[in-house]
């Protein structure tokens, strides 16, 4: 937990590429007989029903789809940007969209720079930390060239500082701030949220949690109504959704 809340950013971002679970596939068969849509709740859509769960996870969905999937990503995970690139969409419209799946997001932290980003991602509205965290992951490419191309003297000088102050140096030198300023983060709300080191440690705290009890040892880790799934591609994950009846 130590390492995560203060290790420097060149440590970080080696760790950023460890955690991260390799790209796998899986030839899922379709066997399983097909599950009749839901309709929403009148004049909503089903992804438009968001909750906190109790475990700190965000849904959207049917409560009571007979389908479950859950994530456990990093918000600086690269194979986790590549699975929202592809299969965000098609998660939402789609599979969402028809009743039969609820999706669960659990922010997990691999490294520095993933408790900033979680703790400006859930910043506000929790409606919109699942849409939010998309768009972070279709930014974070920018997020890493920013770093690449920081001063070095700036960077060792915050590989020194103590959070909460480090998460807000982080946040400023990666773009972070500028990026979620864009998307209805107000500075003085950043500046908030960034200085809450209680939360900070509840999401570190839950990643320890979730590791040592459910087994999750990188990103990302998806599980099926329970079951822990041994892919993490959209078109593996797609196919297991399938093949438990949402098609």
């Amino acid at each position: 937990m130590r390492r995560i809340l203060t290790s420097g950013l060149a440590v970080t971002l080696a760790l950023s590429l460890a955690a991260c679970n390799g790209a796998t596939s899986d030839e899922a068969a379709v066997t399983g007989e097909p599950i009749a849509k839901i309709a929403p709740p009148a004049g909503k859509t089903w992804a438009e029903v968001t909750s906190v769960t109790p475990d700190g996870g965000y849904t959207m969905g049917n409560p009571d789809a007979p389908i479950k999937l859950l994530e456990f990503g990093a918000l600086s995970c690269s194979h986790c940007a590549d699975f929202s690139e592809k299969g965000a969409a098609a998660l939402r419209d789609e599979f969402v969209a028809s009743g039969r799946v609820q999706f669960e997001l659990r922010l997990f932290m691999n490294n520095a720079l993933d408790v900033p980003a979680a703790l400006l991602t859930t910043c506000g509205s929790p409606e919109a930390v699942i849409a939010r965290a998309d768009q972070f992951w279709g930014w974070q490419k920018t997020m890493f060239t920013n770093l690449q191309a920081a001063d070095q003297a700036q960077m060792q000088a915050i590989s020194n500082l103590q959070p909460p102050q480090s998460f807000a140096a982080f946040a400023d030198i990666s773009g972070m701030d500028d990026f979620f300023a864009g998307r209805g983060v107000a500075a003085e709300q950043a500046k908030t949220c960034l200085a809450d080191a209680n939360k900070a440690t509840a999401f570190v705290q839950s990643t320890d949690k979730w590791g040592k009890e459910m087994n999750i040892t990188g990103t990302p880790t998806f599980f099926l109504n329970g079951k822990k799934l041994e892919v993490n591609t959209w078109e593996a994950v797609r196919a297991e959704l399938e093949r438990a009846g949402a098609r």
